[in-house]
């Protein structure tokens, strides 16, 4: 190895380390802020859902705003050291999307499907096997009706804007984002321009299961962003590929990160040790936002800009 090929890996490693410090302080200042918690029915009424609330800065993004549903992993909302489980112990990537999303102006809502149903610590990796986890939290047949429920919630917010409501889920929960979002699965007598969400993201989901239950090329009500890491150890990458590519034409944007492993935009210290992985989750949180913007018409005008006729 030459000293060029040497100056150029230090350097490398020298970005790497800013990228992960700088994701480390804005995972802290997020956790600093403790959400709103907030109920709402389960589609069939049998649970009373908890939701966790994080509203955009009024003096900043004044009026309605766009609003977005966030649909949680296996692991569930919580931290894996939490004592007690409540606003105060949420995740640190929990607490990072949401006050990401907040801090953008969008009024955002996780709908908690685990603990309610008593399953507040989530499950184990490899338990996602047809069978091995209760039906009444099975994500392409309860938790995209949560989701729902979740889209009817924020609709009823006079802070929100009826036509700009989103949806974003992660692994476990970013399969049901993608079932809530099919034509033919659950929800989809709720979906549509009209009633549904205006656009989606699903983060490193698990595709086979759903293709298999689909038995068909997917079809999305509105658009779809999925991204995922090559290196994902714990839902297949191929199927999330082949899930796309048999996607109708326009359906879903596929994005796929070289290296990145499953949880990739996880601040804990075992997901940022990994390069491609902080690569991953900085692209992630860029494009994410670029996405929805494209379909929010209530992003298009920052809270500086004068009124019309002002």
């Amino acid at each position: 190895m030459d000293i060029s090929d040497s100056m150029k890996q230090w350097r490398a490693s020298v970005a790497a380390r800013a990228v992960v410090a700088v994701f480390a302080l804005n995972a802290a200042a997020a956790a600093a802020e403790i959400p709103e918690i907030v109920h709402l029915d389960s589609a069939d009424g049998k649970t009373r859902l908890s939701g966790y609330l994080y509203r955009p800065d009024t003096d900043k993004w004044p009026g309605e705003r766009p609003g977005i549903v966030l649909l949680h992993g296996r692991t569930g909302l919580f931290s894996a050291s939490a004592k007690k489980l409540d606003a105060s112990t949420l995740s640190a990537r929990t607490t990072l999307w949401g006050r990401f999303w907040a801090e953008r102006g969008y009024v955002a809502l996780y709908v908690d499907s685990f603990s309610p149903r008593g399953h507040a610590r989530g499950f184990a990796a490899g338990t996602n096997k047809p069978g091995q986890r209760p039906p009444e939290v099975n994500e392409i047949e309860v938790r995209p009706l949560d989701a729902y429920q979740g889209l009817a919630f924020l609709r009823a917010q006079k802070s929100v804007r009826k036509d700009s409501i989103f949806l974003q889920g992660w692994s476990n929960g970013g399969t049901a984002a993608l079932a809530a979002m099919s034509v033919k699965l659950a929800g989809a007598e709720r979906a549509g321009p009209a009633a549904g969400f205006r656009a989606a993201i699903s983060v490193y989901p698990g595709c086979g299961t759903l293709r298999r239950q689909l038995g068909e090329s997917y079809r999305s009500h509105a658009p779809l962003l999925l991204l995922m890491g090559m290196e994902d150890e714990e839902v297949s990458f191929s199927q999330c590929a082949a899930l796309a590519r048999e996607a109708r034409a326009n359906d879903v944007e596929f994005v796929k990160y070289d290296g990145a492993t499953h949880g990739y935009d996880s601040p804990a210290s075992n997901r940022t040790a990994v390069a491609a992985n902080v690569a991953a989750a900085k692209d992630t949180l860029d494009r994410a936002e670029k996405f929805l913007t494209r379909f929010s018409p209530a992003q298009a005008v920052g809270a500086t800009q004068p009124e019309a006729g002002k």
